[in-house]
């Protein structure tokens, strides 16, 4: 049985300023991404893309922009509107309190759709062309926030099996050894998807393909990740035994399957 660190969620203090793990994630994710998506740039079909439709550093730079702010609206709204909107209806102005933690990632991903929706728009590109490029560069980012979820010791996962050798104790959840949640999902939904989509999305896929494996391989690696994480305390286990996060990647799930099947019939541009 392992304990958990209880590592100081202040990484750097300067004076009056505090540097939290979690934000140093944050600024690991948005740097991966650009790192990637300038690699991105080099494959297929964005490096034949010529004249004005074609691809360069500053559309990296404008979707890293846009969608930080998806990320944070679409994540909190998300949060507000999925996991509590009896509360926040009540009290509309904590939706802005975004430093009292609350964020989801379906919501995120949401408010990211949108983001990409109006790049797409203003610089005339298909959607979906924008969201096959941007879709193996999110997987790190994922992971990222799952080190600093572990750094906090925050989404612990349910009750472990003492003899578990990696099972952990976190405080504020008891004596008893629980899964490190955190760490399944860093390693599901971050690294193993993020091979498998790079590798994936390095060959020749007909428009929406890249887009709708993301949604497939997030949604089913998140599902089981929900089977380890301990539910939230407001809501509990819903219909079926299944958590709201469960629940949440079923669409995810299905419509990525269903893209795939239809962009798979698409005649190849």
């Amino acid at each position: 049985m392992l304990i958990h660190p209880q590592i100081n969620p202040v990484a750097l203090q300067l004076g009056p300023v505090a540097i939290h793990w979690y934000g140093l994630t944050y600024l690991a994710a948005f740097a991966l991404f650009m790192f990637l998506g300038m690699r991105r740039l080099r494959h297929e079909p964005f490096a034949s893309i010529t004249g004005p439709g074609a691809w360069s550093r500053r559309d990296v730079e404008d979707i890293l922009f846009l969608g930080v702010m998806g990320v944070v609206a679409g994540g909190r709204l998300g949060y507000c509107l999925f996991y509590k909107p009896g509360y926040y209806l009540s009290h509309p102005l904590e939706i802005l309190a975004v430093w009292q933690g609350g964020m989801s990632f379906h919501g995120g991903l949401l408010g990211v759709i949108v983001a990409m929706l109006w790049f797409a728009r203003s610089r005339q590109r298909p959607f979906l062309q924008v969201m096959d490029f941007i879709a193996p560069c999110i997987p790190t980012g994922l992971a990222a926030g799952r080190v600093g979820n572990f750094i906090n010791g925050e989404l612990w996962g349910r009750l472990a099996d003492p003899s578990l050798p990696w099972g952990m104790v976190f405080r504020g959840a008891g004596s008893a050894p629980r899964h490190p949640s955190q760490i399944y999902q860093f390693l599901m939904e971050g690294l193993l998807l993020f091979v498998l989509l790079w590798l994936y999305a390095r060959h020749g896929r007909k428009t929406g393909q890249v887009a709708a494996a993301f949604l497939v391989g997030y949604g089913v690696f998140r599902f089981i990740a929900e089977f380890f994480r301990q539910p939230d305390d407001f809501l509990g286990l819903l219909s079926l035994g299944m958590s709201m996060g469960q629940w949440l990647c079923v669409p995810m799930i299905l419509g990525g399957a269903w893209l795939w099947w239809w962009a798979g019939k698409q005649p190849k541009r």
